[in-house]
């Protein structure tokens, strides 16, 4: 064999070797599949937005009291995670976004070691997107993707496979199933869709934030659809539509649309940083049917969920210590527990609620503004 084709048959095998390299990874994410827990018929997911995480204990906090500030960095920030995660014993933990501030993050990579350090030590699944913020350091809107999805126990992914052509990094659905040894062990009762709702226009003559964009939007539609299909087809169909809930950064500009008489938390931001151009993306998810609320960040002083055709559209509240914030205001987090219902034989069937409400970094890690999402019994019809 020549030196060329010796080459040649080199560079295959390589080939070859990356890209079920990749595929294998993949494998092992979907081998670790999200179910409700059997005890408590319930699963629940933390959401932590905006850490903005740098360089760790060199990396000063903002808008925190005076006697706060000697000691405060972005080991703070870690430190409310592993509070929040032993407290609340969450099945999933979303990042939603800004996870790190890449202006001030010397190391992209390394920041985000740090960043996500005590969700890998957990052994809890996690997933991530991507915020306006992320690529601003060492490292590419993709670059930073592509990372995460290497890092231990994520669930994390850069694009949906078998998708020719979707814009962004970082779109992708995870399905929860049934209580393990029960009828409904191989369905999605409830469906997470993550999307990334991209940085900054780049259409010059739109300004401001990036928005979801049609191809986007068709993925979701289809994954939707195909949800419903093998919620309803044998073996044991469901009526209806399997929840789902969506994770993105940038607030849609429908987040506007609530004052303080119609929606529960807090809106201490003057407006919404929502994009100046509205894509339709609510009212793709409302012609869908499932998504029964939408989680974003960006807004560290918004932390309100209101209700708007049937979807609530919620904000986390501001969660790292490197971002800006209010002082006096504590850094908080959300969570989400879904839960089951139990059918007349006793065992669990599908979700019957979802409820919502947040942990602040206070001295009590204080929960504030329970309420339901979604009650199966309270519905629309149709929904």
């Amino acid at each position: 064999m020549g030196a060329a084709a010796a080459a040649a048959a080199v560079a295959v095998v390589l080939v070859a070797f990356l890209c079920c390299g990749a595929a294998q990874v993949q494998q092992q994410q979907r081998q670790r599949q999200l179910r409700f827990d059997g005890r408590r018929g319930e699963f629940r997911v933390l959401q932590v937005a905006d850490m903005h995480f740098a360089d760790g204990k060199t990396t000063p906090c903002e808008d925190v009291l005076p006697q706060q500030m000697a000691a405060c960095s972005d080991l703070n920030t870690t430190a409310f995670i592993r509070r929040v995660i032993l407290a609340e014993k969450p099945d999933l933990i979303v990042f939603t976004g800004d996870n790190i501030f890449g202006f001030d993050a010397t190391d992209a990579a390394a920041s985000m070691n740090a960043a996500f350090a005590p969700a890998v030590a957990s052994n809890i699944p996690w997933a991530a997107v991507l915020g306006n913020h992320d690529q601003e350091s060492t490292l590419s809107r993709q670059g930073v993707m592509k990372h995460i999805v290497g890092m231990k126990n994520t669930l994390s992914q850069v694009n949906p496979t078998g998708v020719h052509v979707i814009d962004g990094y970082g779109n992708y659905n995870l399905e929860v199933h049934g209580v393990q040894g029960s009828n409904l062990v191989n369905k999605s009762l409830l469906n997470l869709y993550f999307l990334d709702s991209g940085d900054y226009s780049t259409v010059p003559s739109i300004p401001g934030y990036g928005w979801i964009k049609p191809s986007q939007q068709l993925w979701f539609q289809h994954t939707s659809s195909k949800l419903k299909r093998s919620y309803t087809n044998k073996p044991h169909p469901q009526k209806g539509q399997a929840p789902g809930l969506a994770y993105f950064h940038i607030p849609l500009p429908e987040y506007s649309s609530f004052d303080s008489s119609n929606f529960t938390g807090e809106k201490l931001e003057g407006a919404i940083s929502s994009p100046t151009a509205n894509s339709g993306f609510f009212t793709t998810m409302v012609e869908s049917g499932d998504v029964k609320a939408v989680f974003t960040g960006h807004d560290h002083l918004n932390d309100f969920c209101g209700e708007l055709t049937g979807i609530h559209l919620c904000y986390a509240g501001g969660f790292g210590y490197h971002a800006y914030g209010k002082a006096g205001w504590s850094r908080r987090a959300r969570m989400v527990v879904a839960s089951l219902e139990k059918t007349d034989k006793g065992s669990w069937g599908g979700v019957k609620s979802i409820k919502t409400w947040k942990r602040l970094d206070d001295e009590h890690l204080t929960a504030i503004d329970g309420q339901v999402l979604w009650s199966k019994s309270f519905s629309r019809k149709g929904m």
